[in-house]
C-alpha cells in the first residue's frame, strides 16, 4: 500500500482562488461597510449619492477619460455585454473573437438570438486567434482576459485608432488587473465580483463617445426587453451613468463595491491593483517551474492571464481534478480550483489583487499534497 504523504505545516491564511466571485479584499469584514444607505430606496438622496460615489471611484481608479460613461446594470458582467450587443450590433458587420467559453456565448447571442451572420474567429482553448486577420470595418466582439481559458489580449495595440467599427471589450477578468488604453475602447463590460472581490449580481458598462453615437443614430430591428434599453426619444439616457439605475440594485452590494475600491486607493490605486497581480501571477508562475507535472494550458507568456490563471495537470481527467481539487478544500487549503467544466481538465488559480501573494507561495506544498494524494489513491 502506497503511503500517503503528510499534509503541509502551512495553510494559506485565506484559501479563496475562486475565480469569481474572487477572494474579499485583505482585511475585508462586514462591519466595516457603511450602513447608512440599506433599507433606503436607491432613488432617494442617499442611495443617488452612494451610486454615484461608487461611479467616481471607478472612473478616479481606472484614470477613464471624461468622454467615457460609466453605468451599473443589471446581471453582472453578462448582462452589461448583452445589453451592449443587444442596442448596438447590427448596424454594420460584425466579427466575434472566441478562444474560450465566454467568447463562444457571444458568438452564440450573435447568431441564434440576434441572427446576424457574424465573422468568427476562433482558438482553440491555451491559444488566441489571429489579431492580425480582424477586419476593423466591422464591429469586433472579444474577451480582453480568457477567465475560463488563462488567455488575453496582449495589450490595446492591435486595434487601430481609425478603426470603423466599435471594440467591444468583455472585460470582466481584466478591468483593474491591465492597463487599458481606452481611447482603443468603445464598449467596455465588467463585474465587481473579479478584481475587486465585490459581490455579484451588478455589471458596470463603459461607453465610449463612438458608442453613445451608435446608440443615438441607430435603432435596432429587434424589440429591446427594459433593462436594455439605454436611450429614450433618440438620446442616451445620461442617468444610467449618474447612479440612476434601470432596476433595483443591492445597495448592501454597491457599499461592498465602495469599500473595495476605497480599499484599492490604499495599495497605491489601479497600479497597485495592477502590481498585486502581477506579483501573485509571478508567484504561481515560481511553482510552476519548480514542478514537472505541473504546465500552463496557456503557453504564450506575453497573453498569458495574470488574474485566471489556467493550470494543466500531467495525466489528469476530469475525475482526477475533480478528487484533487476536492482534497484540497476538505483540507481547508484551497477553495474553488478546478478548472472551468467546458475547459480541458486542469486547475485554476485566482491571482487577482485581492488576493495575498503569501497565500500562493503557501498553496505550493498543498498542490504537491493534493496532486500525490490523488495519484495514490488512483
Amino acid at each position: 500500500m502506497t503511503e500517503l504523504p503528510a499534509p503541509p505545516a502551512q495553510t494559506p491564511a485565506r484559501p479563496y482562488f475562486s475565480s469569481g466571485p474572487c477572494a474579499k479584499p485583505p482585511g475585508w469584514a462586514p462591519e466595516k461597510l457603511a450602513t447608512e444607505s440599506l433599507g433606503r430606496s436607491h432613488r432617494s438622496k442617499i442611495g443617488k449619492a452612494r451610486l454615484q460615489l461608487c461611479i467616481d471611484l471607478m472612473r478616479e481608479l481606472l484614470r477613464l477619460p471624461d468622454t467615457h460613461r460609466i453605468g451599473i446594470v443589471p446581471g453582472s458582467d453578462t448582462g452589461a455585454f448583452e445589453m451592449a450587443m443587444w442596442t448596438m450590433l447590427g448596424a454594420r458587420p460584425v466579427t466575434t473573437l472566441a478562444w474560450e467559453s465566454f467568447g463562444e456565448g457571444w458568438v452564440t447571442d450573435a447568431v441564434k438570438q440576434l441572427k446576424i451572420d457574424p465573422v468568427v474567429l476562433r482558438a482553440d482553448y491555451g491559444q488566441l486567434p489571429d489579431l492580425a486577420a480582424v477586419d476593423w470595418s466591422h464591429d469586433v466582439l472579444f474577451t480582453w482576459n480568457g477567465t475560463t481559458s488563462g488567455v488575453r489580449v496582449p495589450d490595446a495595440d492591435w486595434i487601430p485608432a481609425d478603426r470603423e467599427g466599435l471594440s467591444f471589450a468583455d472585460a470582466t477578468s481584466a478591468v483593474f488587473a491591465y492597463p487599458i488604453d481606452w481611447a482603443k475602447v468603445d464598449v467596455a463590460t465588467f463585474s465587481w465580483q473579479k478584481v475587486l472581490g465585490g459581490e455579484g449580481g451588478h455589471g458596470v458598462l463603459i461607453l465610449g463617445p463612438r458608442a453613445v453615437e451608435r446608440l443615438e443614430s441607430y435603432t435596432p430591428a429587434w424589440p429591446l426587453p427594459k433593462i436594455f434599453r439605454l436611450v429614450s426619444k433618440g438620446k442616451l439616457t445620461e442617468g444610467i451613468f449618474k447612479g440612476e439605475t434601470i432596476n433595483t440594485p443591492s445597495m448592501l452590494a454597491v457599499e461592498d463595491c465602495i469599500a473595495a475600491l476605497e480599499w484599492a486607493k490604499t495599495v497605491g490605486g489601479a497600479d497597485g491593483l495592477i502590481a498585486r497581480s502581477n506579483a501573485n501571477a509571478a508567484a504561481l508562475d515560481k511553482i510552476v517551474a519548480e514542478r514537472d507535472w505541473l504546465g500552463h494550458l496557456a503557453e504564450d507568456e506575453d497573453t498569458r492571464s495574470r488574474t485566471s490563471v489556467c493550470l494543466t495537470v500531467a495525466g489528469a481527467d476530469e475525475a482526477f481534478i475533480k478528487a484533487m481539487a476536492g482534497a484540497l478544500e476538505k483540507a481547508g487549503a484551497a477553495y474553488d480550483v478546478a478548472g472551468y467544466r467546458d475547459a480541458p481538465p486542469g486547475l485554476r488559480i485566482w491571482c487577482g489583487a485581492t488576493v495575498d501573494v503569501a497565500d500562493i507561495e503557501a498553496l505550493g506544498p498543498w498542490l504537491d499534497w493534493a496532486y500525490a494524494t490523488t495519484k495514490a489513491s488512483n
